[in-house]
């Protein structure tokens, strides 16, 4: 669920949209949406006609950050052994 606010982190998402982008029923979302808030990482916008879901920002990867792929055990041991 979280994926899916961060892919939209700027426009933010509706609970109906939401839902159907994780397609999970209506009590998994409510629970889980409890659940990031209660962990400060979500930020929920009211406006007068709609309410939108964004992810806290500390949660959004920032694009010009290289993302480094973690050494797997095997390529450790390779580099140990000298392989």
């Amino acid at each position: 669920m979280l994926d899916a606010l961060v892919d939209r982190h700027d426009e933010g998402m509706t609970v109906f949209e939401l839902r159907a982008a994780v397609d999970a029923d209506i009590d998994t979302i409510e629970e889980a949406l409890s659940a990031l808030k209660g962990e400060n990482l979500i930020v929920v916008e009211e406006s007068q006609t709609r309410v939108l879901i964004h992810p806290d920002e500390r949660v959004v990867p920032d694009p010009s950050e290289d993302i480094e792929d973690d050494e797997s055990l095997f390529d450790r041991l390779r580099g140990r052994l000298g392989l």
